[in-house]
C-alpha cells in the first residue's frame, strides 16, 4: 500500500464540523487538565511467549485540575453505551457526581496494577487518605490489545503509572500508538489515543469541549470519514489481509468542559459521545464496551470545608444543545486523529496491523471537494429555530438569559397554564 507522512485529521481538509476547534486541538485545551504517557514497546514481532513479549502496551494518564483532584474535586458523570468493557470507580462517580482521582487508560489484564499503583501515589501526597479522609476508587479505563500485545504477561507495572503521571502536561498531547493506546486498532487498522477539543463562540457561551479516546473498535467495512464510506472501499483494498477476528475491541473516551454542568448534565453530554462513535462507524458489537466519562472543571467541590450548604453555577438545560453537537465533532475527530497518526504495527504471533492509508481518504476528500467548497459553516447559529411565538431579534432566535421560564419548552419550565382557564361565566 502507498505509504504517506502521518497528519492529524484536519491536516486532509476533511469536513470535521461547524465549530471550531481550541489551540491545540486537544483535550488539554481546557484549562488545567493534563495528559501523559507511559509507553511499552518491547520484543520483535514474532510468536508470543507469555511474560516475554512482544510487548506493545502502556499508560495514559488524564489529570484534571491541575493536579488538585483529590482535594478540590469536580463534578462528573459518565454512560455506558455497552458494557463489555470496565471503568474501576465509574460507580461512585454516577452516584456522588464527583471525580476525586485521575483517569487512567490501560489495557484489559493491567487494571488492577494501574489502580494500585495510583492508590499508592495518591496516598504518598495525601497521606490522610483511608483515615483523615475517606478511601478512593481510581478511575482507571481499559480495552483489549492482545491481538498486538503479550496482554497475560502483565507487563504493566507501578513505574510505567508513575511515568504517566509525572509526563502530564498542558499543551500538545501525543497521539497515535502511545500509551494505553500503544496496542489498540480501530476498523482494522492500527489506531491507539486520539484527542480534540472545539471552542464554542460567544452567542453559544464560548465554553470550551475536549475529547480524549483509547480507540479500539469496528471492522474496515464500517469505517466512515467524514461521513463518507471509505471502509467498503478499503476493504477491497485490503482483501485478503489477515484481521483480528477473536476480539471485538472497545473503546473509552474521556470528555472534559469548562461549561458550568451539574452531573445529570455531564451524563446527559456522555452519551452524546456515543453518536460520535458511531459516525465513525461502530455500531457497539455485543462484545464491545464503550464507555465514557465525563467532569467539568467550572465548580470545585472542597474536601474541607466548614460550611453546610455549597454553592455552584449551572447552565441551564436549554443551553446544552451546542456542547451536544460540539462533544459529537469532537469525539468523531479524536477518533480519526488516532488513526490518522498512527503508523503501521507488527507485535505478538506476527500480527501486522496496517495503517489507514492517508492516499486512498485524500482521494475521497478530492472527490467531494467541489461539493464542500460550496457550504458555508455557520458555528453563530442557533441549535433550535426560533418557535413563531417568539420573535427572532437576536442570532439565537431569542435571548435566553432574559427569557421567562414558560419560553422555553424544557425542564426550566413549561407553559403555564397549560389549558385555557375555563369561562367565568359557566
Amino acid at each position: 500500500m502507498p505509504s504517506s507522512k502521518r497528519v492529524r485529521a484536519r491536516e486532509l481538509d476533511l469536513p470535521l464540523g461547524r465549530f471550531k476547534p481550541g489551540k491545540f486541538n486537544s483535550i488539554t485545551d481546557v484549562e488545567g487538565v493534563l495528559v501523559g504517557h507511559s509507553t511499552i514497546i518491547e520484543g520483535a514481532p514474532g510468536p508470543l511467549v507469555v511474560g516475554k513479549g512482544p510487548v506493545r502496551t502502556g499508560v495514559t494518564a488524564i489529570i484534571p485540575n491541575d493536579g488538585n483532584i483529590f482535594m478540590d474535586r469536580l463534578a462528573g458523570g459518565a454512560f455506558v453505551l455497552n458494557g463489555a468493557g470496565e471503568v474501576s470507580g465509574l460507580t461512585q462517580v454516577v452516584e456522588w457526581g464527583l471525580l476525586e482521582t485521575p483517569i487512567m487508560l490501560t489495557n484489559t489484564m493491567a487494571v488492577g496494577a494501574v489502580s494500585d499503583a495510583l492508590a499508592r501515589t495518591m496516598v504518598e501526597n495525601h497521606p490522610g487518605i483511608g483515615d483523615e479522609h475517606d478511601v478512593i476508587i481510581p478511575v482507571v479505563g481499559e480495552c483489549d490489545d492482545s491481538y498486538l500485545n503479550d496482554i497475560a504477561g502483565r507487563h504493566v507495572k507501578e513505574e510505567h503509572v508513575r511515568q504517566a503521571l509525572k509526563r502530564a502536561k498542558s499543551g500538545l498531547v501525543e497521539e497515535g500508538a502511545v500509551g494505553g493506546g500503544t496496542g489498540m486498532i480501530t476498523c482494522d487498522f492500527k489506531a491507539g489515543i486520539g484527542t480534540s477539543s472545539r471552542k464554542l463562540p460567544p452567542v453559544h457561551g464560548g465554553y470550551t469541549l475536549g475529547v480524549l479516546v483509547m480507540s479500539n473498535f469496528g471492522k474496515m467495512h464500517n469505517l466512515r470519514v467524514a461521513g463518507m464510506p471509505v471502509g467498503e472501499v478499503l476493504a477491497e483494498m485490503f482483501r485478503g489481509t489477515p484481521r483480528r477476528v477473536q476480539s471485538y475491541g472497545s473503546i473509552i473516551a474521556v470528555v472534559a468542559t469548562d461549561a458550568p454542568l451539574l452531573p445529570h448534565q455531564i451524563n446527559r453530554l456522555c452519551k452524546r459521545v456515543s453518536l460520535g462513535i458511531g459516525r465513525v462507524g461502530s455500531y457497539a458489537a455485543h462484545g464491545s464496551g464503550e464507555i465514557i466519562v465525563g467532569f467539568s472543571t467550572a465548580n470545585v467541590v472542597p474536601r474541607r470545608t466548614r460550611k453546610m450548604v455549597y454553592k455552584m453555577k449551572l447552565l441551564l438545560d436549554a443551553r446544552l444543545d451546542p456542547l451536544y453537537e460540539a462533544v459529537m465533532e469532537a469525539t468523531e475527530e479524536a477518533i480519526l486523529n488516532s488513526m490518522c497518526v498512527a503508523t503501521e504495527m507488527a507485535g505478538a504471533h506476527g500480527h501486522l496491523v496496517p495503517a489507514l492509508p492517508l492516499d486512498e481518504v485524500r482521494r475521497f476528500v478530492d472527490a467531494t471537494r467541489p461539493i464542500f467548497a460550496s457550504v458555508k459553516l455557520r458555528p453563530d447559529q442557533p441549535a433550535m429555530p426560533a418557535t413563531e411565538d417568539v420573535p427572532a431579534d437576536s442570532q439565537l432566535g431569542f435571548n435566553l438569559d432574559e427569557a421567562h421560564p414558560t419560553r422555553v419548552r424544557s425542564a426550566e419550565g413549561m407553559p403555564f397554564p397549560t389549558r385555557p382557564p375555563p369561562d367565568e361565566d359557566e
